[in-house]
């Protein structure tokens, strides 16, 4: 999977098409990941203390990494990755302008 926690990502599909955030946890094993603040759920939640009153909440929920692309900061816009050999290490690049992710 090319997307890792921590990048900002936008989102290509789905109900939330053309929203960006960032990506909160990666789910390798299913291709899924978290992204903060797309594809919110409400969840309706008891009240903890007696006397008080249950309120709904909205929780991000996972959505398909197929549905996301990176988002590079030169180009301003999603980008599909690619990878560089540097001496014994292996960066990450953007498709379109070369620079590293």
């Amino acid at each position: 999977m090319k997307i890792k926690k921590g990048d900002s990502v936008s989102i290509i599909s789905g109900k939330d098409r053309g929203k960006s955030g960032k990506v909160l946890k990666v789910f390798p094993a299913e291709g899924k990941i978290l992204v903060e603040g797309v594809f919110l759920k409400k969840k309706r939640q008891r009240p903890k203390k007696s006397g008080q009153k249950g309120e709904t909440i909205s929780i991000a929920s996972r959505i398909d990494s197929s549905n996301a692309m990176v988002f590079c900061k030169h180009c301003k816009r999603g980008t599909r990755v690619g990878f560089l050999n540097s001496g014994d290490k292996k960066l990450r690049v953007c498709k379109k302008c070369k620079n590293e992710i």
